[in-house]
């Protein structure tokens, strides 16, 4: 509890006191009207100097309507009626219910900033061998820059020297530490646990992952969603609607009976029009109601899913069908040996030592998958001759004995009969001295969570799910039924995944949504056009980061499924509210308008709506 909020109890518990103070002595001494009047105005006075300060502020700048305007309108109106208790009453509880959601929404901002509170301090930067601690935003690229246990990695870079665990929770969602190395790439935000490490910077700290993260959720308040435009416009024509109709109800029905020879009842009357406007406060929905939304994403964010605002955080709860790239969003992006089938009397591990010597000195991927299946030292040595050829393969000399390595195109090319075309990958064929000696498979591996991502989906309301790739059909079909999506299409540009969104986009319902999940710089203009953009944004280009409303963290695409379903369970949060708060307030309107509805009801109306709505308003933040 912050200071102020400590201020606003004591004037409460203050207040509950005097007021008590106050009904006792005119119950026991009855005194005279004006005493009873002083006895009273002093606890009113403690608990609500402030909200007549702010009316009479949102007066003198013509900006009368609003909550403070209703709630001194009516406790000043029932004080000059003779209700003191009652006027009293209806601005302790009021103030009771604005601490309530002060505390409410401080807890949920505590708890975005706990999780954000990954930016680093400081970073120990090598300068001429010894190391100098400055401010990561005075750091260059290609700066080494020391770690040491217990330190948060200040700004993306490589590990060029030492061994460590990574506590990327912050970042991921992810709570089993990280194992890195030389060689790895790792993000600002992370926290150092082991070991002490050395990183080379690729990025300026206002371009790395920290600062995208700080700012996308800085930032996402300022985007709100249709709901929260909603109550904003609601709340701009509803306030001095009802303060209208609270003067005509206090005016109309008196003057009325007036001309027909009745008594007038002006105090009646006036109680009735001092009750709905308490009544009609439409503060539950205007507080809870982006509390509700600011909760979800606080919770998705918790989780390692970054959310650009609520309109994005809405939409996804409407999403009906969702495109995928596949490389580096449904696959891992690493090639992998995942088949060996040697001819013509050959072993395996004569045909994967063959073609690793072979490709020994390629830096391709597929060179690189062959070098790791084969899983031991190279003597480069043993290779002779090595000569690429372009958009075929290799030829090569392994101790003596002439090597071919390459495609069904290469083996055709020098006349060598393939006996059987294997499907499921890249192929790479090897020929010995002219001899077929069989073909290695490399695969792009499906991530392991990729299919039980797609039945969360369906459960979770999916339509259709559609895979876009510019790889081969073979590829694309062995993909497509490994996961069990419903649709695939193989061998496209990226203009030509536009195309293909757009035919989505033209198919589907007006009132549902298209969300495409990607990674790379070529699936920027796709992540724009698609109704939701999603992006993995570990392995993600910034470009497709940047071009995305949703990013994924650590790249699992079973967030996917978690989005919607925390997307789901705050617009249902958000539905609840709306519906709680507008069916009470409308019943005590009509009570309040016959005259069926005191000030106590009107205090519950409203107050109480809006603390019941808050309080459930704060489930947006946990998602079991």
């Amino acid at each position: 509890m912050n200071k102020k909020q400590k201020n606003v109890l004591c004037r409460i518990i203050v207040t509950v006191v005097l007021l008590m103070a106050a009904v006792l002595l005119t119950r026991l001494l009855s005194p005279h009207i004006v005493v009873e009047l002083m006895l009273f105005l002093l606890p009113y006075g403690v608990i609500g100097y402030d909200i007549l300060r702010k009316a009479g502020k949102g007066i003198l700048k013509r900006q009368v309507f609003d909550e403070n305007f209703l709630m001194a309108v009516a406790t000043v109106g029932a004080m000059c009626l003779g209700d003191y208790a009652e006027g009293v009453a209806v601005m302790l509880f009021y103030q009771i219910g604005e601490l309530f959601q002060s505390i409410a929404v401080g807890k949920s901002r505590k708890n975005i900033a706990a999780l954000m509170d990954i930016r680093p301090d400081y970073a120990n930067v090598l300068r001429e061998g010894v190391p100098e601690k400055v401010d990561p935003d005075e750091v260059e690229i290609g700066e080494l820059i020391v770690v040491h246990p217990g330190e948060k990695v200040p700004i993306d870079g490589v590990i060029v020297e030492g061994n460590t665990s990574l506590n990327t929770s912050a970042l991921t969602g992810e709570s089993v530490p990280r194992e890195v190395g030389c060689g790895d790439e790792i993000y600002s935000g992370s926290i150092n646990l082991t070991g002490e490490i050395k990183l080379k910077t690729i990025k300026e700290f206002g371009d790395s992952t920290v600062s995208k993260i700080l700012d996308l959720v800085e930032n996402s308040a300022m985007k709100k969603s249709r709901s929260e435009n909603f109550i904003t416009k609601f709340a701009k024509y509803y306030t001095p609607a009802v303060c209208y109709g609270a003067l005509a109800l206090s005016l109309i029905p008196p003057v009325v009976r007036l001309l027909m020879g009745n008594a007038p009842m002006w105090g009646d009357w006036v109680i009735r029009g001092l009750t709905f406007l308490v009544i009609s406060c439409p503060c539950a929905l205007v507080i809870s109601i982006p509390l509700s939304f600011f909760g979800g994403i606080g919770c998705a964010s918790a989780n390692g899913i970054l959310v650009k605002g609520s309109n994005y955080l809405e939409a996804l709860s409407k999403t009906k069908y969702v495109v995928f790239d596949k490389t580096g969003t449904l696959t891992q992006g690493v090639f992998e040996v995942t088949g060996i089938y040697p001819e013509n009397g050959f072993t395996k591990e004569d045909l994967l030592e063959y073609a690793a010597y072979a490709e020994s000195g390629s830096p391709h991927p597929i060179s690189q998958s062959l070098k790791k299946a084969y899983g031991r030292d190279l003597d480069v040595t043993k290779v002779k001759e090595i000569e690429e050829i372009a958009g075929h393969g290799v030829s090569a000399k392994v101790e003596g004995r002439h090597i071919l390595a390459g495609n069904v195109r290469l083996m055709e090319q020098k006349g060598i009969v393939v006996s059987r075309e294997r499907e499921g990958g890249t192929l790479c064929h090897v020929a010995v001295e002219g001899v077929y000696a069989g073909c290695i498979v490399i695969s792009d591996v499906v991530k392991p969570n990729a299919a039980e991502t797609l039945r969360g989906l369906k459960i979770n309301g999916i339509k259709k799910t559609v895979m876009l790739t510019g790889d081969s059909e073979d590829t694309a079909k062995r993909v497509a039924e490994a996961i069990g999506i419903d649709e695939y299409h193989s061998q496209l540009l990226p203009g030509d995944k536009v195309s293909a969104v757009e035919t989505l986009l033209d198919a589907k319902g007006a009132q549902e949504n298209l969300a495409f999940v990607g990674d790379g710089i070529n699936d920027a203009p796709v992540l724009s056009r698609a109704d939701i953009g999603i992006a993995m944004g570990a392995m993600g280009s910034d470009a497709a980061i940047e071009a995305a409303d949703v990013v994924l963290m650590d790249d699992d695409p079973a967030k996917i499924t978690l989005a919607m379903r925390i997307s789901l369970r705050t617009l249902r949060i958000v539905k609840q509210n709306i519906v709680f708060a507008l069916g009470v307030k409308a019943v005590c309107l009509i009570l309040g308008a016959l005259g069926l509805a005191g000030m106590w009801l009107a205090i519950f109306a409203d107050v109480g709506v809006m603390v019941l709505a808050v309080l459930n308003a704060t489930r947006a933040l946990k998602m079991k």
